[in-house]
């Protein structure tokens, strides 16, 4: 999910109650919920991100020692301010076992949140690098922003008014969150069921994999896709006013047995890198006089692989092709 998303979760699980347990609670609890994704930084490198996204820094590894770290370096700056004199005296004492327990919530809070969608996660980097997906949320999800930015702010505004904490609000925000992700959850895998069986039904094929992803604002469609070994096809789902499916008409090749792939991922390491990352991958090749084009992309995301703006292009020399001039 998005950096509001974790922030905002943070947020509301220290209004529910969890930052009572030390001083700096709920600033813990917020910094923890966003801090796997120290991995951003990768963004700033020759390799880009996709490679290193949503990889190490989630997986078991690092949700046991950032905890610690972060832990450790919230007591510091607690004992800085003292050592200054700007530590605010509202403040309750910091114990460093809450701010384990409370870094360690939020830590654990990422990748749960991570898994919603359809970007995936590996939650078991290093020991394997297999990527995991809800398909129960859209990447920025307006829904649940609502519902737990709502619920943090009455929290925090009854309590600046009565001066004692009322979890409530924050506590009804996060069970509701809870409950709309698992209801998306379950209703993405009735779709990609029924999508499977109405494929086979009407004579296409028989799908290896089907995808129903979320689209934003409404949470009663669903944009499919299916994977046919050698093609893909698409379509989109509703429930409203009843259940119906409807498939784009033809197929798209994967064009994924094309020689020149792995020559272009050997050339370079952005389409390496993308083909690794990919979980529906298929591959525009256009051979010229100038040299073989070569466009990667992900159905996920696209419906044609030389389009949109989540692709990956390169060019490769005719020559690098056996029997090329």
């Amino acid at each position: 999910m998005d950096n509001l998303a974790h922030t905002l979760a943070g947020a509301a699980l220290g209004q529910a109650g969890l930052k009572k347990q030390t001083g700096l609670g709920m600033a813990t609890l917020m910094i923890a919920a966003n801090l796997p994704d120290i991995d951003g930084v990768t963004m700033f490198i020759e390799r880009g991100s996709l490679y290193f996204r949503r990889g190490w820094t989630h997986g078991p590894i690092a949700l046991v020692i950032l905890p610690i770290l972060l832990a450790l370096a919230m007591q510091a700056f607690d004992r800085w301010q003292t050592r200054r004199g700007t530590r605010p005296a509202s403040r309750e004492p910091v114990r460093l076992k809450g701010l384990l327990i409370l870094a360690y919530i939020g830590v654990i809070s990422h990748p749960l949140m991570d898994f919603l969608n359809t970007y995936g996660v590996r939650c078991l980097m290093p020991f394997s690098e297999r990527w995991f997906y809800g398909d129960a949320l859209f990447i920025i999800d307006l829904w649940l922003w609502s519902a737990l930015g709502i619920g943090v702010w009455l929290s925090r505004r009854k309590e600046r008014w009565t001066g004692i904490a009322h979890p409530r609000p924050a506590l009804i925000a996060v069970v509701t969150v809870i409950a709309y992700a698992a209801a998306m959850g379950i209703a993405s895998t009735w779709v990609e069921a029924y999508t499977a069986r109405t494929v086979q039904q009407q004579g296409i094929g028989t799908p290896v994999t089907v995808v129903a992803s979320p689209v934003p604002l409404n949470p009663f469609r669903r944009d499919v896709v299916f994977n046919l070994g050698k093609s893909y096809g698409f379509g989109a789902f509703g429930w409203e006013p009843a259940p119906r499916l409807v498939l784009d008409p033809g197929l798209v090749p994967t064009n994924m047995d094309d020689p020149a792939i792995p020559l272009a991922a050997a050339h370079d390491v952005r389409i390496k890198d993308f083909l690794y990352w990919s979980r529906l991958p298929f591959v525009d090749v256009k051979r010229g006089e100038a040299g073989i084009d070569v466009t990667v992309g992900d159905a996920r995301y696209n419906r044609r692989p030389g389009e949109g703006r989540f692709i990956v292009r390169t060019t490769l020399p005719q020559t690098t092709l056996p029997g090329g001039p």
